[in-house]
């Protein structure tokens, strides 16, 4: 798309965003300012930059009759390559999921309880950081561990913008080196945990045929409580085409699994279209976990130094403490440079 396009779709959307009528469809206008939420940095900076070179021509006029206004147009000449730079950034293509809602999957492995145990750290850390970037988060479905850790939990995270620009890169195998609490002995071990990450599937991205699926009830399982192990509640759906099987047992009810689940499966489907249809997409999959095996980790999470490592792009930095209370910027800014400084070598 170029810059012409840009602006003409730009223009569009502001009128539609000023029509009351657009505001009763809470889908639709939320589609729409989440793109034009995308574009208003590309229009402000082109705008920007015309700006200057207008005033530009302007200095250099005034300073061949004046050479007082030689210094504002060297200024103003120096601004222009800055804002040519930003503006190349800014339209280097961008991932068609980047402006979605994440459904993240946190998965023990490796290590037992203790990995149960870290499971239940990267999930706060996700939630805390989700609460400082102001994104809201819902937990789906959970099946917790006995020492009060979890051997899967799924929880939706959604924001105004860019969720799954700043959360795509959690996928993976998450290692951790530290002295459990089942340890005596007092000797450090490693363990692991999976992150899955998907971009949220809307209804319109993905059509599910209610003939295509499988649909299983059965009794929850867990810690006790008055709703769970009386009742058939939790949802079991398998989706006969792709073999997929989701299962949900949070909520008390069987409706509320049953749309829970459907959420996930719908994500999960997205996913699985995309691959099929881009190479590219199936190749960032293949960077996410497939077992949850510590030889395949793309991050360390060392307590004794409390230091974080990020393999893929070798950051590394001294404040896991911070980290793990949310302080996520720093990791994930690293992974989005890299991402953008291969974007650009692949268009020069």
């Amino acid at each position: 798309m170029n810059l012409d396009e840009i602006m003409s779709e730009y223009a569009d959307l502001e009128l539609r965003l000023a029509d009351p009528a657009v505001h009763a469809d809470q889908s639709k206008a939320r589609t729409y300012g989440k793109r034009y939420a995308v574009l208003t940095p590309i229009v402000a900076t082109y705008r920007e930059l015309e700006g200057v070179r207008q005033d530009l021509a302007a200095a250099r006029e005034l300073a061949a009759e004046d050479p007082a206004f030689a210094e504002e147009a060297a200024e103003l000449e120096g601004r222009i390559p800055v804002l040519e730079e930003k503006l190349t950034r800014l339209l280097v293509p961008r991932d068609p999921n980047d402006d979605k809602d994440v459904i993240m999957e946190i998965k023990a492995g490796e290590g037992g309880q203790e990995s149960a145990l870290f499971a239940g750290d990267l999930l706060r850390m996700y939630l805390r950081y989700a609460e400082r970037i102001g994104y809201k988060t819902e937990i789906i479905d959970a099946q917790h561990s006995d020492l009060g850790g979890y051997k899967d939990v799924t929880v939706a995270i959604k924001g105004r913008e860019g969720v799954w620009s700043r959360l795509k890169f959690e996928g993976g195998v998450h290692r951790v080196q530290r002295v459990p609490v089942t340890e005596s002995q007092g000797r450090i071990h490693t363990s692991a945990a999976g992150v899955l990450v998907y971009p949220e599937a809307e209804e319109v991205d993905v059509q599910i045929d209610p003939n295509d699926l499988r649909i299983d009830v059965f009794r929850s399982s867990g810690p006790g409580g008055q709703s769970v192990n009386t009742t058939d509640s939790a949802v079991r759906i398998t989706h006969l085409p792709t073999g997929v099987v989701v299962s949900c047992q949070n909520e008390k009810s069987q409706l509320q699994n049953k749309e829970s689940a459907l959420r996930i499966l719908r994500a999960r489907l997205l996913v699985m279209a995309q691959e099929e249809a881009e190479a590219a997409a199936m190749a960032e999959r293949k960077s996410q976990v497939r077992t949850v095996d510590r030889s395949e980790r793309i991050r360390t999470y060392n307590f004794p130094e409390n230091r974080i490592s990020d393999h893929r792009v070798g950051f590394k930095a001294y404040n896991l403490d911070q980290v793990l209370d949310g302080d996520l910027d720093a990791v994930i800014q690293a992974l989005l440079d890299a991402e953008l400084a291969e974007k650009l070598a692949a268009h020069s």
